[in-house]
């Protein structure tokens, strides 16, 4: 079923001027793409039924994956979520990390409170809720005073966006605003903790390291495959009760091109194919790519840089119709950790 847009799609600005008009058409049922900090988010409010699952139409996203919620100050939190229910020491967790770590790239799965309506979270009793700090993103959710339901601006699967043209050109004339901030600063999504088991569990690397989370509040583990997710383990394509936070299906974030992943060292060894490109996560010892067809992520193999060029590399390299991407591993440390999950997602599947 198509279902009719509310406006022909427009380009907004990022001033005072177009963000309130965003606003306005947010609180009023529209989808609005907006920059956050890791990627640009294609927001519907929290709390009305239609525009969510016009979210999910214009994605063609599976009602089995939950969204992830946007707020823009902390006091949002109990409105939405049941942070009574929490054990005391999960609660002093939570406290450390919304006062250190909040606004900013970390999602937390927490039990909800009943007013958030089931197709938000895909009927799970949890949901999943970040505080940005993008500029843009923390005054357009002021603006509109709701809780914003925001996943990825990219059709299901695909390359997250990290500029708002990526988002015109992945899902066009299904989005009726479009506010353009500029490219994302970290380009990757947020880390999800889930803070429902008596230790915090990783869900989705992201934004923020598993080593800075431990350093705040101790022990982190990683979710097990089919545990709370697929995030190293099976490809779930239906019944999600394992789902219990977006970004955990193994074939995600993909371009159409294939990629296949390798070992820096393996890199050099490979001769140049005219119809495969090369995506370096550093200075490569040899690459007889030329530089059309060749995208380093950092020349001075800095973690943060790279993952801010990631999925901007990726939409570059998938946009000269190569039949091959080969793709240099990142150091399996910090924010590597969460290039590699994206790169291992690429590779699973291409469209």
């Amino acid at each position: 079923m198509i279902i009719k847009l509310l406006f022909d799609m427009e380009l907004l600005s990022d001033s005072e001027h177009d963000i309130k008009i965003a606003a306005k058409a947010l609180a009023g049922g529209a989808l609005v793409a907006f920059p956050t900090e890791t990627v640009y988010g294609l927001g519907a409010d929290a709390f009305n039924t239609k525009a969510l699952a016009r979210v999910f139409e214009a994605k063609n996203r599976p009602h089995f994956d939950p969204l992830i919620i946007h707020i823009a100050n902390t006091e949002t939190l109990s409105l939405i979520a049941d942070i009574k229910s929490l054990a005391k020491p999960i609660k002093e967790k939570l406290n450390i990390l919304t006062k250190r770590l909040w606004p900013g790239p970390l999602t937390l799965v927490l039990p909800k409170k009943a007013e958030i309506p089931d197709l938000a979270t895909s009927g799970l009793p949890t949901l999943a809720v970040r505080f940005p700090s993008h500029p843009v993103a923390q005054k357009l959710i002021c603006l509109a005073a709701i809780p914003v339901a925001a996943p990825s601006a990219n059709p299901f699967g695909r390359l997250s966006p990290t500029r708002a043209d990526h988002v015109r050109e992945q899902l066009g004339g299904r989005v009726d605003f479009i506010i353009d901030g500029g490219r994302t600063d970290i380009g990757l999504e947020s880390t999800v903790l889930d803070l429902t088991h008596n230790i915090p569990r990783i869900l989705r690397p992201g934004g923020i390291s598993q080593e800075v989370i431990e350093s705040l509040i101790g022990e982190v583990a990683y979710a097990l495959p089919g545990e709370a997710g697929a995030s190293q383990g099976e490809d779930i394509t239906s019944p999600r009760e394992v789902i219990s936070s977006p970004g955990m299906l193994k074939n995600h974030y993909a371009p159409c091109t294939p990629i296949v992943i390798h070992k820096s060292w393996e890199m050099s060894l490979i001769p140049d194919a005219v119809d495969e490109g090369r995506l370096y996560f550093s200075v490569p010892d040899k690459s007889q790519c030329p530089a059309d067809r060749t995208r380093v992520l950092s020349l001075a193999g800095d973690l943060q840089e790279a993952a801010a060029n990631f999925f901007d590399m990726l939409h570059e390299l998938d946009s000269l119709g190569l039949s091959l991407i080969r793709a240099e591993e990142a150091p399996s440390n910090g924010l590597g950790t969460a290039i590699n999950d994206r790169l291992r997602r690429a590779s699973f599947k291409a469209c």
